[in-house]
């Protein structure tokens, strides 16, 4: 799908916060109020624009750390249909969070989240491992988020400042 410039700007701008109200977009793009409203509805139609969604800090809530991890799998594709039979099976999955096709030693990365380890590894033991086409995985588990789609996590109040010296 071609998309003009102010519906690709449009779409920049909600990237980067999607709560952003329309009169404020509308002005930021100059466009009027309802053709700002026009082009978001065509956007999220044609499904260009999925989901609205908030990144959420999880350390911060007590109870919720849980736990997250990237699995590489790799698999067998199946004549005709390839990886997508196998990573639909996969995201179909509470558990998954996310699905992708890779280049490399490993066909898919899969990323799962759960309240434990032991959570995980019963799911990549029980579930993922037991599927016909996975001939291995190998799990790593996310030990601290510094920064996801481009938000920097715990910046606190550190001074940013370049430090010059004489």
């Amino acid at each position: 799908m071609k998309l003009t410039e102010k519906e690709i700007e449009i779409i920049e701008i909600l990237e980067k916060d999607a709560r952003i109200p329309t009169e404020t977009l509308a002005k930021m793009v100059s466009l009027s109020v309802d053709e700002t409203e026009a082009i978001l509805k065509k956007l999220e139609e044609t499904k260009v624009i999925v989901q609205y969604t908030a990144l959420v800090d999880w350390r911060k809530v007590d109870g919720h750390e849980g736990v997250t991890a990237m699995i590489d799998v790799k698999v067998t594709p199946k004549r005709g249909v390839g990886f997508d039979e196998v990573a639909e099976r996969i995201y179909r999955f509470p558990e998954v969070k996310s699905v992708y096709l890779m280049s490399g030693a490993y066909d898919l990365s899969v990323v799962i989240e759960g309240r434990s380890m032991s959570e995980i590894a019963n799911f990549v033991s029980e579930k993922l491992s037991t599927l016909d086409s996975v001939i291995s995985t190998t799990t790593h588990f996310i030990l601290k988020k510094y920064k996801h789609d481009g938000t920097v996590f715990d910046q606190g109040d550190q001074d940013h400042r370049i430090v010059m010296a004489p």
